[in-house]
Formats: structure tokens, C-alpha cells, sequence
């Protein structure tokens, strides 16, 4: 696969583990320069060992913890050019009469926060510095009926970034930064296991890293707002019809009737 990304910086939150930590290698791969975050610190530094990246430890729901990932990583690897939104937790798998309010807010604190912390962190400096790219992890639980599977907080909040990353990239898209939301599709990890059963029509993991790799190529940018899904969707066909797209208001959920 082309689309090298040599120069780039990139940061990947919850990146040590499952999908973080594949996106995280595929951009090492294409030649970017990659750190990642996440909460546990022995499997940040894990992956960051193997894929020659930085790992940096922090909560992306704490405006301070987002400060300083930022900080170091713009330190040691220089500005950051692609943000991935991966960080996300699913929440207790349990009737929502046993959720409390704690654990059911917790899960819009890491989904929906911390993708505007983060955001908030690094657009003004890529504004500044003339371009960069947002991409924010989605789901398909954000429209289809699969949300109790994860509990009733987790296709509320992929909901909300949804929404969220569209109206950011209407925001952004004339400064030349350009923000993205792609489902990766039903991959195994670990916030999956148990949810699912092991016969369900899971995604090929590697999928969503090309699919990050496309996006901050810079070839896709007329796409940015839209859904993409990893699976599903060709981004070469997308690309193609970028303009149909947009015209037709189409890779979009929206309410018909």
C-alpha cells in the first residue's frame, strides 16, 4: 500500500491496545512519526516499543493529562500533524436498571470529552500552522440496535461524537484542517468479547488502520464530515464521488421522511 506518511506526526489515543494499537502501527509503517496514550502504561509502552513510537500514559477525559500528551509529544516528535480519536470504553455489560449514574456518565466522559479535549488540544496549532486532520472513532451501535449489548450509554455517546465530528469539520474545513468519523466495523478486542457470539460477522482488523492511513494522506479530505465505514465502504469509490457526496448530503445519518 502507498500513502506514506513520512514527516507526519501522528497521536493515537488509546493506542496501546485492540484498534488504537493497529491504527498506531500501520501509520508507523507508512513512515509517520507516532505516540500513542492510553491509561495503562505497561501496554503503552509495550506497543510503543514495537512499533519504535512514543508512549505516553494519561486519562483523555482530564483536561490536564490532554495537556500534557500533547505537550510531550509536540516535544519529542515535533507538531502534531493527524489526531486519532481512539480512546473509548464501552461501559458495564449489565440491565440498565443496575447502571448507576457514575458508570453510565463515565463512558461519555472518555468517548465524547476526551474526543473534544483532545481536539481542542491540537486544532488551533494546526489552524495556525496552515492544515492537519482530526479522525474520530465511531460505531455503527450509534444508529443500530445493538447499543444494549454495550450497555445504554455507549451508542448514546458514539451518537454524540457523531454529531460531533460534524459540526467540527464544518468549523475546521475552511482553516484546512479537516476532521473524520469511521466505524471500524465489528472487530474482536476486548471491549467486544462476550458482547457478541464468536460466529458473528466480524471485521477484518486491519481494515480501519488502511482505512486511517487513506484519511491522512490527505487524499480523502473532501470526505471530511462524512461516515465512513471500514468495511463497507470503498474509500477509493468515495473519493471518487466525493462530490456526489457532499451534493447529495449522502454517508451522513440523518433522520428521512
Amino acid at each position: 500500500m502507498s500513502d506514506r506518511l513520512d514527516g507526519q506526526v501522528a497521536l493515537v489515543t488509546g493506542g496501546g491496545r485492540g484498534i488504537g494499537k493497529l491504527i498506531a502501527a500501520e501509520l508507523a509503517d507508512a513512515g509517520a512519526r507516532v505516540a500513542i496514550s492510553a491509561r495503562s502504561a505497561n501496554q503503552v509502552e509495550q506497543t510503543a516499543r514495537k512499533i519504535g513510537g512514543l508512549g505516553l500514559t494519561g486519562d483523555v477525559s482530564r483536561e490536564a493529562d490532554v495537556a500534557r500528551i500533547v505537550s510531550e509529544t509536540e516535544r519529542q516528535l515535533g507538531p502534531i500533524d493527524l489526531l486519532v480519536n481512539n480512546a473509548g470504553i464501552s461501559g458495564p455489560q449489565m440491565p440498565f436498571s443496575k447502571e448507576t449514574p457514575e458508570t453510565w456518565w463515565r463512558v461519555f466522559e472518555v468517548n465524547v470529552l476526551g474526543a473534544f479535549l483532545c481536539s481542542q488540544a491540537v486544532a488551533p496549532a494546526m489552524v495556525e500552522r496552515g492544515g492537519g486532520r482530526i479522525v474520530n472513532i465511531g460505531s455503527g451501535a450509534s444508529y443500530l440496535p445493538v447499543t444494549m449489548l454495550l450497555g445504554t450509554a455507549y451508542g448514546p455517546s458514539k451518537a454524540a461524537l457523531g454529531r460531533f465530528t460534524e459540526m467540527l469539520a464544518e468549523q475546521l474545513r475552511a482553516r484546512n484542517v479537516f476532521v473524520f468519523l469511521i466505524s471500524p466495523g465489528l472487530v474482536q478486542t476486548d471491549m467486544s468479547a462476550g458482547a457478541f457470539p464468536d460466529d458473528a460477522p466480524w471485521t477484518p482488523p486491519e481494515l480501519a488502520p488502511r482505512l486511517v492511513r487513506v484519511l491522512a494522506s490527505g487524499r480523502a479530505d473532501a470526505l471530511a464530515g462524512r461516515y465512513v465505514h471500514a468495511e463497507h465502504d470503498d474509500v477509493e469509490a468515495l473519493i471518487e464521488r466525493a462530490d456526489e457526496i457532499v451534493a447529495e448530503d449522502l454517508n451522513a445519518i440523518r433522520l428521512r421522511r
